[in-house]
């Protein structure tokens, strides 16, 4: 078998409302955006979700087929698929409302041995799926390296500080996590991003995390106590809608491509080179500014990149 990601965790139909009333559909889902983003860049990768036979549900299954993305049996559980309605303002940034449900099904069976697990946002903690993503990450550390988007939603995840409790739990499994520092002032509101991201490597004995600064660029904190700044490229921006998520496929594409996926990997993962990981944040970044260049979670394929 060919070394392969798993992703775990919700895809859903993003209605993105535009100022002037105007709405569209396309296929989203922070965990889903990130394994089509790594299919895109032409990684084998399975998502395990919780999708309904439905019209939506078809709407997503075309769009993950198109994008090379395995949807691993047991996903298509769900009474209904759930939808997310991103509403934007006048910079293109989204704000969230949800209707949804997020579950694993009993009947779940991902291929077996990812080189990569990554899980993230409302998967990761919303119950009663949260839970079994938890135990499934945990399963899968002795062979895998594990990421993580905590990509926090605040409409649904309730209290800031219980869910920092659940998000760290996840953390707490990771090698490599990537937050924007929007998430983590949400989060930790008494604390800065930079702090955060230091405790955490610290207090969990992770390898990399990640802060996004949206078009600020991002910072990557180390756990040797080194950090690497990068610039986002300047783009004229249509929305915000999976540029997160754009930026975690290329970040877990850039670690692939350096041979330190694995969990007999982690020590060097750990020591990664510091030309590499710049080399790999500024192309996170570049294939995030391409997706915030053209509406809703359309990363690009690898071919625009030159690569």
């Amino acid at each position: 078998m060919k070394p392969h990601a798993l992703v775990i965790g919700e895809a859903l139909v993003d209605m993105v409302r535009q100022t002037d009333g105007r709405i569209s559909a396309h296929p989203g889902g922070s965990p889903a955006n990130v394994a089509i983003g790594l299919g895109r860049l032409e990684r084998e990768v399975e998502l395990l979700a919780w999708l309904g036979l439905d019209e939506n549900g078809s709407m997503i299954r075309r769009h993950l087929e198109e994008s090379g993305v395995q949807l691993a049996r047991g996903s298509q559980s769900a009474m209904r698929t759930s939808v997310a309605t991103a509403n934007l303002d006048e910079t293109g940034a989204a704000h969230y409302d949800f209707d949804l449900s997020w579950a694993i099904s009993p009947k779940a069976s991902p291929m077996k041995r990812p080189i990569v697990v990554h899980t993230g946002s409302i998967g990761a903690i919303l119950p009663p799926g949260g839970t079994t993503v938890l135990q499934m990450v945990q399963d899968h550390r002795s062979t895998a390296t594990i990421t993580y988007d905590p990509n926090a939603r605040p409409a649904l995840m309730g209290d800031p500080r219980t869910a920092l409790q659940s998000i760290e739990r996840v953390v707490a499994e990771a090698d490599v996590v990537k937050v924007s520092d929007e998430d983590l002032l949400w989060l930790a509101p008494d604390s800065t991003p930079d702090a955060m991201a230091r405790r955490w490597l610290m207090e969990f004995g992770g390898a990399i995390v990640v802060v996004t600064r949206g078009g600020a660029g991002a910072t990557a904190f180390v756990a040797d106590g080194r950090t690497v700044d990068v610039v986002a490229p300047k783009v004229a921006v249509a929305d915000t809608v999976g540029a997160g998520d754009s930026f975690m496929a290329g970040l877990i594409d850039g670690l692939w491509e350096a041979d330190l996926l694995g969990a007999d990997k982690r020590e060097e993962l750990r020591n990664i080179d510091g030309p590499w990981l710049t080399y790999v944040l500024e192309r996170s970044a570049y294939i995030a500014a391409i997706t915030v260049s053209r509406p809703g979670a359309d990363p690009p394929r690898r071919r625009e990149l030159g690569t």
